[in-house]
């Protein structure tokens, strides 16, 4: 069984990841230092949301079989078989693309943070009946758009996050 997989963007991964670690550190600096517990709680509140955002991302897969899709996610997969696809649409907002498959009992939604998504496009099209492909995803699939707010926003964040922790620690040495 020949298997392809699509994984997350990478570039959104790494700076997510920094995220998750640099709000953890500046938790951990709030329980060692005198900080006010309010700081405490919402460095808290923020983390939990994050690390599950990030560990959702960092296991999402599609996986493109010879006679069927896998999605693979935190804690559960969700699998179509192609000859049960009764529509493949395409919703464009901005610069982020959603391909929706529907089959009669279920559907799937693939967005463009997959890497290489194009390829994944033009694989998945290859590999279901043209009837059920509409014409938006035809041409969606002729020239994908490719979405870099998300990245700049994760690097922007991180940014952020190594002002506060520099300030923060910079009283304590």
């Amino acid at each position: 069984m020949v298997t392809r997989s699509f994984r997350i963007r990478r570039h959104f991964l790494i700076p997510l990841g920094l995220v998750v670690s640099l709000t953890l550190a500046l938790l951990i600096s709030c329980l060692l230092l005198p900080i006010p517990l309010a700081k405490t709680l919402i460095l808290t509140g923020l983390l939990l949301p994050a690390g599950i955002l990030f560990a959702e991302c960092s296991l999402r897969r599609v996986n493109l079989e010879e006679d069927g899709i896998l999605v693979r996610k935190l804690l559960r997969d969700k699998r179509l078989r192609y000859d049960q696809l009764t529509s493949i649409e395409t919703v464009l907002v901005r610069k982020r693309a959603y391909v929706s498959l529907s089959s009669e009992e279920d559907f799937l939604i693939l967005s463009n943070s997959y890497d290489h998504f194009g390829d994944l496009l033009h694989q998945l099209l290859g590999k279901v009946p043209n009837n059920v492909i509409s014409e938006e995803t035809r041409q969606l699939a002729l020239k994908p758009p490719e979405k870099s707010s998300d990245i700049f926003s994760a690097w922007l964040a991180v940014a952020v996050l190594l002002l506060i922790l520099y300030v923060q620690l910079g009283g304590a040495f």
